[in-house]
């Protein structure tokens, strides 16, 4: 048995052609859904890189493992304390350990336990080669590992390789002389002259005026991101700039598959191909970001194509990334582990039976805090730190008719509010229940001053905004930020 896993950072599945993207973003990718299962409600639990991946190599919410941000406390996995043998439980729980308990010898090309102090990411894999750029490579700078590590090891038998490209992440930084080939090609049509100039008067870190987080700053290294966007043109290039990424990335995709065709071994790999989480290009007037706990960011391609289980399908399922895990178990006839948070969809693949979880709960707290509810049509936002975006406590969207979430229905629609609220809190009290610590990480994160892209950064910040004409967002952000004024 040979798998491979592409993890493909920021990648949101509507940008892809087999969801349906009306640019040919990603031919190579496409190929493999044509003969796989593509899940079309698969989401992250928890948002962004770090608790993401966390989440999915330890199999539990970041409210159960502890990383819910990218610093504080809430950046580093729940000590076991007492209880900690020789080896810590993920040498045997991992989803990597999972697949070594299988007989498969598990290999790992990424620098992101670099990137974040993360040895959690590095648990259960006998090997590890580290890119080195901490998470700014782009795609040619990755695949000459992925190839030498093809040519060396893919004819061999029973290995897991799990391979991280990083250019759909924010700066996108494909390489000039690749071109642009979608400059003839329409913008996503929902974002309209009207909506466009809304977000231009929008503020918050990454917003429409600020897509360098808190100011419009661009680099010379990365030509192809914009510092704002303040007309067409400036949106044509945030756009085209993620989509050049998202095809960079293919490409070279593409040139992996060559060599594992070249290897024999094509024909009956099993491939699956998913992300961290997605990117925001304008949804709640953010662009280049993945900085809340919405459709845009939280929603992720998954596609698996299993020769001899898998034909061309979709799955409108909902589940979580970490479902994953208790899957491969089943698949692999192994034991799912007790601690895993994860829910089994194996019937899916092994013979086209529908599966889905009633809601799910998606959470972000290294940009804003916020808890979600994704169940029925429905997308209910609940706000405890807004990050500076001047958030309602509650928004909520229909997903069915507002994909890219334009019209917050929470007031006219209170019976869909409060139904999400009750799920919200029914999932809270099953979490706390069944772990032997008291403490929410996402309420650590609020009483360490808050999220940690949105800390000491509003005085400067309401500088901008006066320069920037947006000065009459300033008093509410200083009713609800009054600490960050003293």
């Amino acid at each position: 048995m040979r798998i491979l896993l592409l993890d493909l950072d920021s990648t949101r599945p509507d940008h892809l052609g087999c969801y349906g993207y009306h640019r040919n973003t990603s031919p190579n990718i496409d190929k493999i859904a044509e003969e796989g299962i593509r899940f079309t409600n698969y989401y992250t639990s928890d948002a962004p890189c770090f608790p993401s991946r966390t989440a999915l190599m330890t199999g539990r919410f970041g409210i159960h493992n502890g990383v819910v941000g990218h610093g504080g406390t809430a950046a580093d996995v729940r000590h076991e304390g007492q209880d900690r043998q020789f080896k810590d439980t993920l040498a045997h729980e991992s989803l990597p350990a999972l697949l070594r308990s299988a007989g498969l010898r598990t290999s790992l090309i990424s620098p992101f336990g670099e990137r974040h102090s993360a040895w959690t990411f590095y648990a259960g894999f006998n090997e590890i080669h580290n890119t080195g750029k901490s998470g700014m490579e782009s795609s040619e700078e990755v695949t000459p590992t992925v190839i030498d590590w093809v040519k060396n090891n893919a004819a061999k038998d029973d290995w897991f390789l799990y391979v991280n490209y990083w250019d759909p992440h924010t700066p996108y930084r494909a390489p000039l002389e690749f071109g642009n080939p979608f400059e003839n090609d329409p913008l996503p049509d929902w974002i309209s002259d009207d909506v466009l100039e809304k977000h231009m008067k929008k503020v918050g870190p990454h917003s429409a005026s600020e897509i360098n987080m808190y100011n419009s700053s661009t680099s010379p290294q990365y030509p192809r991101h914009p510092g704002e966007i303040n007309d067409r043109a400036s949106l044509r290039r945030m756009i085209d700039g993620y989509d050049t990424g998202i095809k960079f990335m293919d490409e070279n995709i593409g040139r992996v598959f060559q060599a594992l065709e070249e290897q024999g071994v094509m024909e009956d790999l099993i491939v699956i191909i998913t992300a961290d989480h997605g990117e925001n290009q304008g949804e709640l007037g953010i662009y280049g970001e993945h900085g809340t706990a919405d459709q845009g960011t939280c929603r992720i391609p998954m596609i698996i194509r299993w020769p001899g289980r898998t034909k061309k399908a979709v799955d409108e399922g909902l589940h979580y990334h970490l479902d994953l895990n208790p899957t491969l178990a089943e698949l692999l006839e192994k034991e799912p582990m007790k601690s895993w948070d994860g829910k089994s969809y194996a019937s899916v693949i092994q013979n086209g039976e529908p599966s889905s979880r009633d809601y799910l709960v998606i959470s972000q707290c290294a940009h804003v805090c916020q808890r979600s509810i994704r169940f029925g049509d429905y997308l209910y936002i609940r706000t405890y730190h807004d990050g500076y975006h001047l958030f309602n406590k509650e928004m909520l969207f229909n997903l069915q008719n507002d994909p890219h979430e334009q019209q917050d229905l929470a007031l006219e629609q209170r019976d869909i509010c409060k139904e999400a609220v009750y799920l919200l809190n029914e999932w809270h009290d099953d979490m706390m229940n069944t772990m032997k610590f008291d403490v929410d990480p996402l309420w650590t994160v609020m009483k360490e001053g808050g999220p940690y892209h949105a800390k000491g950064f509003l005085k400067e910040y309401v500088n901008r905004l006066e320069a920037t004409g947006r000065e009459d967002a300033i008093p509410e952000l200083k009713r609800r930020h009054p600490g960050e004024f003293v």
